[in-house]
């Protein structure tokens, strides 16, 4: 007899069948009682039923680990034919995994905390200084979201605060005028998704980047949403922001009160907002601190330095 089988749209084709078709080679010879023919998201399987169950079942364990894991090699293989769990990808603070199979972690208490809120409550706060992984946990539990079919698409913002120049002197179209500001929310995606498939999901609106304006009038419906440096959104923008939240929908807010990017006469909207929801059922706010930053060593001594020279400033001593 022979079967099609069918493989996910989420799985990358290109790291599932490996370079020059070795890893399907390796599920093929691990069958010889079936004729494998596999081109793009289909397997074309001859043989008997039973050789045909059995092969199936040894692909869709590996699809699935390579759905979750980015990366998939023959050892890898030969473990989940056998029914074992490679033991380089168990971790209790895993994430996901990133590209090539990089494990993303919750690295410290607070980003425990924030994956733990995000199970629990549809909107999260995510406050403090630069290096602490706020915006990376809550982009990598958007593509987890994703991943696994929890929500339809991703939607990353950021308010574009100009520093310096006006948007329309820049040169370019609009996307080339925005995407400076927002490429700190590309380069965390292409940690975490290959670049072909990430490529992908743009193209298909699976994920979507924009800056804040551009999420007036929607409604963000079967989405993780994601604002990025809310404080540099004012008190009117991040009521505008909030309130499209939709139907299975989750909205992650970060944001570094210390870094307010905004015109002296304009105030930010994130502490206003913290204060007015936090008590609310559903929302959650977690406080991220400099002994959760996870960048440089010495970016932590860097927010040391000056977080100790404003308090010289505002307290001076005679």
């Amino acid at each position: 007899m022979e079967q099609i089988i069918e493989l996910k749209e989420s799985l990358d084709t290109a790291i599932f069948y490996g370079f020059n078709n070795k890893n399907m080679t390796c599920l093929a010879n691990q069958h010889p009682d079936v004729r494998v023919v596999a081109r793009g998201y289909r397997i074309k399987v001859s043989g008997s039923e039973t050789a045909i169950n059995k092969f199936e079942k040894s692909v869709r364990s590996c699809e699935s680990f390579c759905i979750q894991s980015n990366t998939l090699t023959e050892e890898y293989i030969l473990q989940l034919i056998h029914g074992e769990t490679p033991q380089a990808f168990a971790h209790e603070n895993l994430i996901l995994h990133g590209v090539n199979g990089k494990p993303i972690l919750a690295r410290s208490q607070n980003q425990k905390k924030l994956v733990e809120a995000y199970n629990h409550n549809d909107l999260l706060f995510a406050t403090g200084p630069a290096g602490s992984g706020k915006t990376y946990t809550a982009i990598a539990l958007a593509v987890r979201a994703l991943k696994n079919r929890e929500v339809k698409r991703i939607i990353l913002s950021r308010p574009a605060v100009e520093a310096g120049e006006k948007l329309g002197f820049l040169p370019g179209d609009m996307k080339e005028k925005i995407d400076p500001y927002l490429q700190p929310l590309y380069d965390a995606l292409q940690d975490m998704i290959p670049a072909a498939k990430l490529n992908e999901y743009m193209e298909r609106g699976l994920i979507r980047i924009a800056p804040l304006a551009f999420m007036r009038g929607r409604t963000l419906a079967d989405a993780v949403v994601i604002l990025d440096e809310a404080q540099n959104a004012t008190a009117a923008q991040l009521k505008m922001f909030l309130t499209r939240l939709g139907m299975n929908g989750k909205m992650i807010v970060t944001g570094d009160m210390t870094q307010i990017d905004l015109p002296s006469n304009q105030k930010s909207g994130l502490f206003d907002a913290i204060n007015r929801l936090q008590d609310i059922k559903g929302i959650r706010v977690v406080e991220f601190s400099q002994k959760d930053i996870v960048r440089h060593p010495l970016v932590k001594h860097i927010v040391d330095a000056y977080n100790k020279h404003k308090e010289n400033n505002n307290n001076p001593t005679n």
